[in-house]
């Protein structure tokens, strides 16, 4: 049975995530408390042929005993009939501000002495815990409910023990690096097609953009020399346990170098892992022109 723990900060989109995983089969609860997860491991659900469903719970600041998660997940993980992992939904300050504000919901630690503000910051030190033992961590700032259901299914929902799940994210610096990332190439002394009038409105999608960059031989040495050292360490990462692993590549603004690393990386990987995705941050159905070189 896999148990799923979806947690993170109110607002970032955690009932978005189990009605994802409810659609998708889990059997889903949100807010239980967490000195009974325990109990409700021991007593899974089951299918209506006999066999035992997925499991996925909310915890948040909400859950009753939420200072004994820790130790009540080490417990969890040492068991051999359950496949354990917790996916925590994040979002930049501003734009949980922002949701609350639209919507008029409460923050949950909102009241007479604290603010919206102080509230989501509060909230932050106290799931700090869940944070850091999170497999999976998705960044829902520029996120629609249709591209997190997507994400769930594609990173949440795979083959049981189906190894390393591998994503490489292009991104633009001048955006700020992905929060899920957990390595970073920067490309930014690249040659950037951006200064070629005629590539400028194009991505590393395009093929006057592939074919500028790849008739430069320091492409292919980036190139090559972020396979070799990915081929060394990745096995380590999957040796560890690790279900989940984000590369990122930026260079200025996300849409020629980076786009370009990307596609070649996940080309690569994808003869050597079954789960690799790539995907764009910085490429939109109609991106803004953009103010500076990407």
């Amino acid at each position: 049975m896999k148990f799923i723990i979806i947690s993170g900060r109110s607002g970032s989109g955690k009932s978005t995530a189990l009605r994802a995983l409810e659609d998708l089969g889990c059997h889903c609860i949100d807010n239980f408390p967490v000195r009974l997860l325990r109990v409700l491991v021991d007593n899974a659900p089951f299918d209506h042929a006999g066999g035992e469903r997925d499991l996925a719970v909310g915890v948040d600041v909400r859950s009753a005993g939420i200072e004994q998660f820790a130790r009540i997940w080490e417990e969890l993980g040492e068991r051999d009939d359950v496949e354990c992992q917790i996916v925590y939904l994040t979002a930049s300050s501003p734009t949980l501000v922002k949701r609350f504000s639209e919507t008029r919901r409460r923050h949950p630690l909102t009241g007479a002495d604290v603010d919206l503000r102080q509230a989501i910051d509060a909230e932050r030190r106290l799931i700090e815990d869940i944070s850091d033992l999170a497999d999976l961590t998705i960044d829902t700032t520029q996120l629609r409910p249709a591209d997190l259901f997507r994400i769930v299914e594609e990173r949440v929902i795979v083959k049981p023990h189906s190894g390393l799940n591998l994503l490489f994210r292009s991104f633009g610096f001048k955006f700020g690096i992905p929060v899920d990332a957990d390595m970073v190439f920067d490309l930014r002394c690249l040659p950037n097609p951006y200064w070629v009038n005629e590539l400028r409105p194009l991505t590393g999608l395009d093929g006057p953009v592939l074919d500028f960059l790849r008739a430069d031989e320091t492409v292919d040495k980036m190139c090559g020399d972020i396979i070799g050292f990915l081929e060394v360490w990745l096995p380590r990462f999957a040796a560890s346990h690790q279900s989940y692993l984000t590369v990122g590549l930026g260079c200025t603004g996300g849409r020629h170098r980076s786009v370009h690393m990307a596609e070649r990386l996940g080309e690569h990987f994808r003869r050597h892992y079954a789960n690799v995705l790539v995907r764009h941050r910085e490429i939109k159905p109609n991106p803004p022109s953009a103010s500076a070189p990407p």
